[in-house]
């Protein structure tokens, strides 16, 4: 007969909600709630065992009990046929983890009212049924299921006598045929109710709609197999020769209901797998969107509530009595335990587990009558007796373990369709997963800094938000160590970074592990003080300034180290100012910056503000600026010594801001090339100086013109080709222009350099070393750099006249660059003494306010003309000599 399974699904529905766990036991929540089910299931168990020993009671005296000497057989052969029925029963799943058994007990059932009366056929039925249920040990639901066995066969013959009695049959009468076909309905139709109150005693939804389709569909099936069964014993009992017609009617209906059921399961199965992918799917971009700040949420970058869902899906197309997903996110990690369905005993996280170590990815069955001893104890620790295992394995890499456990069948535990269900889901669960884990990953390094490990900017905005908006005190503090620099240039970037991490580290364990720190880049570093009072925040800073300047021990030597560290505090606010992490950041780091004026640690005030604000302005207003003429060109003269002839000019940037001023290159030009914007700059003066050469040249003047680039400059492989179509538009000799690169810009990364600065000499052009003799390396990489000038920095030409020891650098400059065959350039000649000096020791061009101070080109045409003497050179051009 068809059978809801109610005992099954009770146990189901008494179990709490998913529940998520690592290595510990459910929440006390869950817990109560488990308690409160069980003793409402048990309350119902007592009451459906009582209502049916009652009836069964009442039935019995109502209807007369008829001793005959064949019931000592017929007995044990309904027993069997009731075994049989309910062995080559047909299970389909209903959704809500309801069970419904196509079984063929109503044919026993229908030929018992003919040939045995109601004690005997009650006995066949519950020794079939709980003889069943022992035999797998399943004793729990025992109770539950002797009550209900109890009011399907009383309900069963109850109905019969009535139908009996009301169509005029007598006592002794044998029992019509539509009585039996009433009572034979009834028995299903009891089993229904008594499953549908189950799911309302144990407070569960269930549609009305679904609980009349399930009602329906229960009466069909039982009314044909009812229909079969009372056909077939009266064609037997009146032509015995028909039996193999009976029996191949039999066969037909298993057939039509064994393919009924396989389409209803593949079509389930379809469903309950789409879920599960979907589920992991929308989980999955769920978490993308989720903060940083709740990465600790995650598991394999799913929320574990979302896991908890699936695994409560899958418990509930298994029909099982629990699903439990280990699932483990890191490869070190332990695993994460989520559980739906019954409780999961407390286990040992210590102890050797043969189920968590099985090999390659397929579903393994254990039975525990079935196991071996290791087998057996790990069923028994989980309070199961029966159990799939499947591991998700993606490229032999253990992701984590699926068990569901104890069918939550009548008659039988999992079967093979169980089987193929639990490892095709596990097959999407494990591809899931593991692109869950990719994801994470990749989420984990866009906010982390892969050198410390520490967060990154973005990382450290998005971690940020949160405790900035719920704590009213909070302090930014920014870290810079001042000697990243130095030690990379000076033992390669592997020895900086190691002192990076060591000062990380020392952050870390300065502020403690819940502090936000990131890594903003090179030796920086940004750290989140919250619910921290301003007048703390500077001790807090000065502690961690002193902890970060102990020298640093990087593998045999120690580094002395310095720390500088600006700090914002959201009290630091202007009134009516909303600032963000952004924001505070930036005022961090324009009061860091100030630590330059000597104070090592420094906090925010309003008024720094106006230092970013004034930068800027600068870089955002710098193009209108040039369109608008504020930016324009100065040249300062070049003579050559000792003959004192005009050589060349050097083109120098100047800015008159409408509302900064004039303003020096010293100020605006590390903004620009911060901003990116240094390739306009050298653009526009290249193109003014290339502009003014081509004027001179056609007044018959061959004077070179002189253009600083920047170490971002050499960067662009393309600098060359945008310099010769330069040259080539104005028609300038490339020798007639002079790049000069400061020492610090070249040797930051020659091996960058080198290619462009070759070149760039290929075209031509004279190459020249601004400031030289301020590094620690140029004397190695000199030889290397295709360059024709070194210019000798001017705090060694200002500090002749009093210092021998500059006196013996500058001295020690021109005898270097002459034998390397380099044209040497003394700057910052301010003095007749300076420059007497320099012409005996025979260095080649002078520059500086002696000459002249750099002029816009209407004052230079006035100085040439005023102060220099012409006369023909070589080549038919004028040559330019300064008048003494």
């Amino acid at each position: 007969m068809p059978d809801t399974n109610a005992h099954g699904d009770a146990v189901a529905q008494a179990q709490p909600g998913p529940r998520a766990a690592s290595g510990t036991p459910p929440q006390p929540a869950a817990s109560a709630e488990a308690r409160t089910d069980e003793r409402r299931f048990r309350a119902y168990t007592f009451a459906v065992l009582s209502l049916g020993l009652v009836a069964a009671f009442a039935v019995g005296s109502w209807l007369p009990f008829h001793w005959d000497s064949r019931l000592l057989w017929i007995g044990p052969v309904l027993a069997i046929a009731f075994l049989l029925a309910e062995q080559l029963g047909i299970n389909v799943d209903v959704r809500s983890g309801i069970s419904w058994t196509i079984s063929f007990t109503e044919i026993p059932l229908v030929i018992g009212f003919f040939i045995a009366p109601f004690e005997v056929v009650l006995a066949a039925h519950l020794v079939a049924g709980i003889g069943t249920l022992l035999a797998r040990k399943v004793a729990g639901r025992v109770l539950y299921n002797a009550g209900a066995f109890l009011l399907e066969i009383t309900g069963a013959f109850a109905v019969a006598g009535l139908v009996k009695y009301a169509v005029g049959a007598g006592v002794g009468d044998k029992i019509p045929w539509v009585a039996a076909l009433a009572g034979t309905l009834t028995a299903p139709l009891v089993s229904t109710l008594l499953a549908l109150a189950a799911v309302r005693v144990l407070r569960r939804r269930m549609r009305v709609s679904t609980a009349v389709r399930l009602t329906a569909r229960i009466l069909v099936v039982g009314f044909v197999n009812a229909s079969v069964g009372l056909s077939g014993y009266l064609v037997i009992s009146n032509t015995p020769k028909a039996w193999p017609l009976v029996l191949a009617v039999f066969l037909g209906l298993t057939a039509l209901y064994w393919a009924y059921s396989d389409l209803l399961r593949e079509q389930r199965d379809m469903e309950a797998l789409s879920d599960v992918s979907l589920m992991v799917a929308r989980s999955g971009q769920q978490a993308a969107a989720r903060p940083a700040s709740r990465a600790d949420e995650l598991v394999g970058g799913v929320d574990v509530r979302e896991w908890a869902t699936i695994a409560e899906r899958i418990k509930d197309q298994l029909a099982a009595g629990r699903v439990v997903l280990r699932l483990r996110l890191e490869p070190k990690d332990t695993m994460r335990v989520v559980v739906a369905g019954e409780d999961l005993p407390p286990a040992d996280p210590t102890a050797d587990d043969p189920l968590l170590r099985l090999p390659g990815a397929h579903v393994r069955h254990f039975r525990i009558t079935e196991a071996n001893p290791d087998v057996r104890a790990a069923l028994l620790d989980r309070g199961a007796q029966e159990a799939l295992v499947v591991p998700l394995r993606s490229a032999n890499q253990l992701l984590g373990v699926v068990e569901a456990h104890d069918r939550l069948s009548r008659w039988r535990g999992f079967g093979k369709y169980d089987v193929q269900l639990l490892g095709t889901m596990a097959s999407h669960l494990a591809t899931s997963l593991d692109n869950r884990r990719l994801l994470a990953t990749l989420r984990h390094d866009a906010y982390h800094d892969p050198l410390t490990g520490h967060l990154n900017r973005p990382g450290f905005r998005q971690v940020a938000k949160e405790p900035l908006r719920d704590f009213p005190n909070a302090v930014v503090l920014r870290i810079d160590l001042d000697v990243f620099s130095t030690v990379s240039d000076a033992l390669g970037y592997a020895w900086a970074d190691r002192m990076v991490i060591a000062a990380g580290r020392r952050i870390r364990d300065a502020l403690g592990p819940d502090v936000p720190l990131a890594r903003l880049e090179g030796a920086s570093f940004a750290a989140l003080l919250v619910g921290c009072p301003p007048e703390d925040a500077h001790h807090a800073a000065e502690r961690l300034r002193e902890e970060l300047s102990a020298p640093y021990p990087v593998d045999r030597l120690s580094v002395e180290a310095n720390a500088m560290i600006g700090y914002a505090t959201t009290s630091a606010d202007e009134p009516g100012d909303v600032v963000d992490i952004e924001g505070l950041l930036q005022r961090a780091d324009v009061a860091v910056r100030a630590t330059k004026g000597g104070e090592e640690v420094r906090g925010y005030v309003p008024s720094m503000g106006q230092i970013f604000l004034r930068r800027f302005q600068m870089v955002t207003q710098f193009r209108q600026s040039l369109e608008d003429g504020q930016v324009s060109v100065h040249y300062q003269p070049k003579i050559t010594l000792p003959n004192r002839q005009v050589q060349g000019v050097e083109a120098l940037v100047r800015w008159v801001h409408p509302e900064f001023g004039r303003l020096g290159p010293d100020e605006f030009v590390p903004a620009i090339e911060a901003a990116g914007l240094i390739g306009v700059l050298t653009s526009f003066v290249l193109g003014e100086a290339l502009k003014r050469c081509r004027k001179w040249l056609d007044e018959g003047l061959r004077i070179s013109v002189a253009v600083n680039l920047s170490v971002r400059n050499l960067a662009d492989e393309d600098f060359p080709n945008k310099v010769a179509r330069e040259l080539e538009r104005f028609g300038i000799p490339p020798e007639l222009l002079t790049f000069e690169l400061t020492e610090s810009g070249v040797m930051s990364d020659p091996q960058k350099a080198l290619p462009i600065l070759r070149e760039l000499h290929s075209l031509g052009i004279v190459l020249a070393v601004d400031d030289f003799g301020t590094g620690y390396s140029s004397l190695a990489y000199l030889r290397q750099l295709p360059v024709d000038q070194v210019k000798i920095d001017k705090s060694f030409v200002l500090g002749m006249g009093t210092d021998l020891g500059d006196l013996a650098v500058v001295r020690s400059i021109v005898e270097l660059g002459h034998s390397l065959g380099l044209t040497v350039v003394a700057e910052g000649v301010e003095e007749d003494v300076a420059r007497d000096q320099l012409e005996a020791m025979g260095c080649d061009v002078a520059q500086g306010y002696l000459i002249s101070r750099p002029l816009p080109e209407d004052r230079l045409e006035a100085w040439l003309q005023a102060r220099t003497a012409r006369s023909p050179g070589r080549h038919s051009e004028t040559v330019l000599t300064l008048l003494t």
